[in-house]
């Protein structure tokens, strides 16, 4: 039997000291089939462990529906990290950030104004049945039991959110009463409050930072007199968001501060090693004075690509590892291009005019209160006397689309803080709301979706609304189902949501890279797998398609556009753009 524990000054493995050397993979951003080759790669950069989150909200997005199968296959992902000869360390949360919609906490938790990460009685219950679920799985994969899992975390950066020490001691209470006997971690920012707040006597702290190792473990080493030093989170890139730049950092740069850190004997988690995909609507978003949703890509400027292709800092990495630890001298070879081609897409009529359902409310109904997952709630009512004037909408989350009659009027945007717009004078108003991804950082968490509050006309409260909830998904089965036939009205496509879709062939399944100038704002899905969304806003230019997702022979395309196609046809590209970096 292996063990693995803290000693005076090192991790140690069968009582000598080790090092661990470990990268960042989300089981959840990849296609399960690429999983070995990405934990593979991590090896070949000369890494010794794999740490994961574990996102509830993809586990059990509905109360009581546990998934643990497929993409959330947390067990086998951990069984292909011990079949690769190294380590794992496993950060179930409950909350995880990570960029990652609503940081990992199930929409059914956040509602209802709980007091989240505390503990109050209902949250500690289901975060308690959450994690019991979660070990397990990891129990049995343990060190001591001839698994891979070293390290198990809890909580995550909790300094920098709360300071409520029962409920961390509760979170203990639990992981250990599941049978959980490897090391329990904390993980902080390096400052005096974060690291008093975020942990506990009987739990080792680690830090989270890109640069000034020294300092920041310096800091770290007040607060854990004992025992090895690790930085937990190495940030070696940045995330994206809609509107802005494709984040980088200077390769040399981020690798001597990578070798800074190794020279000083501490531990390391890369953050991220390979960061992959926010595939579907599972992207978070932030707002520190303005909500910024973030992009489909997960790329991170991360060592191995969104694609699973090694880059420069890859190998800058690798030869930086190699001066403090064996490193294996076979190296990954890069792929080829991918195929590049066009396919003609056919308009499949439109798909956000389905009947109104659900009875009239005083008030537009939350995405929240329709207990409503996907993007997409329409708000549809009558105007008094067919009468325009100023519309004001107490807030907007995320994206409206304002009709009066079916014409078009204007959008009302959350990011530019949007309340009124003036409508002509009509018969219905109809107002297409999306949820461009819940925050997941801070006091935000939790917050419903759709138009939030009163709405006002002139002033005077507008009444008798229907919610109709639109779910991306399936509707996009029904389109790539119905596609070649009329069932779906087909008509000449103007502006407005219009579904395309349109076959393509393929001599053996291969990635892809969906050129996102075709549209403007929307959706797009292959074989039926939900790619993301993409938006002229940048800066993400290409959408990933996992090779596994394709197959030999014919492939169908389905985009669901919710403005402008640009034209009737999609561009496949050679390769990931993921936007305009700053100089």
């Amino acid at each position: 039997m292996t063990t693995f524990s803290l000693g005076d000054t090192d991790f140690l493995r069968d009582d000598r000291p080790h090092r661990v050397i470990s990268g960042a993979i989300h089981y959840f951003r990849v296609h399960p089939d690429h999983w070995e080759d990405r934990i593979r790669k991590a090896r070949l950069m000369g890494l010794n462990t794999i740490e994961t989150y574990v996102a509830w909200n993809a586990h059990e997005p509905r109360r009581g529906e546990w998934d643990a199968s497929g993409w959330n296959d947390l067990g086998r992902f951990l069984d292909l990290v011990h079949a690769a000869g190294m380590d794992a360390i496993v950060r179930p949360g409950p909350y995880i950030c990570a960029e990652w919609h609503n940081g990992g906490l199930p929409v059914w938790v956040t509602g209802d104004g709980r007091e989240l990460r505390s503990s109050a009685p209902d949250y500690l219950a289901d975060v308690s049945a959450y994690l019991r679920r979660v070990y397990e799985i990891v129990v049995p994969r343990q060190i001591d039991r001839g698994g891979p899992v070293v390290l198990v975390q809890i909580e995550n950066e909790y300094g920098a959110y709360g300071s409520d020490k029962a409920y961390l001691k509760e979170l203990v209470a639990v992981t250990r009463g599941a049978g959980i006997t490897v090391p329990l971690t904390t993980v902080d920012q390096p400052t005096d409050r974060m690291l008093a707040d975020g942990s506990l006597p009987e739990l080792h702290k680690t830090a989270s930072f890109g640069s000034r190792s020294a300092e920041r473990l310096a800091a770290l080493r007040r607060h854990q007199p004992t025992g090895p030093l690790m930085c937990s989170e190495f940030w070696d890139g940045w995330f994206d968001w809609w509107g802005g730049v494709h984040h980088t950092t200077d390769v040399a740069a981020a690798a001597a501060d990578l070798d800074a850190l190794l020279a000083t004997g501490a531990s390391v988690n890369i953050y991220m090693f390979h960061g992959g995909t926010n595939f579907g609507l599972t992207n978070g978003a932030n707002d520190k004075g303005r909500y910024l949703p973030l992009v489909t890509s997960y790329d991170y400027d991360a060592p191995l690509d969104e694609a699973g292709n090694p880059t420069e800092k890859f190998f800058a990495f690798r030869e930086v590892i190699a001066r403090y630890a064996p490193v294996p001298d076979e190296l990954p070879a890069r792929s080829d291009p991918a195929p590049a081609f066009d396919v003609a897409l056919a308009p499949q009529g439109a798909w956000t005019d389905a009947a109104a359902s659900g009875s009239t409310t005083d008030r537009p109904q939350t995405f929240d209160e329709l207990a409503h997952l996907s993007a997409l709630v329409r708000y549809d009512v009558e105007l008094p006397e067919g009468r325009g004037g100023l519309l004001v909408v107490a807030d907007v989350r995320d994206l409206a689309w304002v009709s009066v009659d079916g014409a078009p009027v204007g959008t009302l945007a959350r990011t530019r803080h949007d309340v009124a717009i003036r409508i002509p004078d009509g018969r219905a108003l109809s107002i297409l709301v999306e949820d461009q991804g819940r925050v997941n950082y801070d006091r935000r968490l939790g917050e419903e979706k759709g138009l939030v509050g009163a709405v006002t006309l002139d002033g005077a409260p507008l009444q008798g609304w229907r919610s109709t909830p639109l779910d991306v998904a399936a509707i996009a089965d029904r389109v790539a189902g119905s596609a070649g036939d009329d069932r779906l009205g087909a008509e000449t496509a103007g502006a407005g949501p219009i579904a395309w879709s349109g076959d393509f062939g393929l001599d053996a399944p291969a990635d892809l890279f969906l050129d996102t100038a075709l549209g403007s704002k929307g959706y797009a899905f292959v074989n039926g797998l939900f790619l993301g969304r993409y938006w002229r806003n940048g800066p993400q230019r290409t959408l990933y398609v996992p090779g596994p997702a394709t197959r030999a022979g014919t492939n169908r395309l389905v985009v669901l556009e919710l403005e402008q196609l640009i034209e009737p046809r999609a561009v496949f590209a050679r390769e990931l753009s993921l936007g305009d970096t700053e100089e």
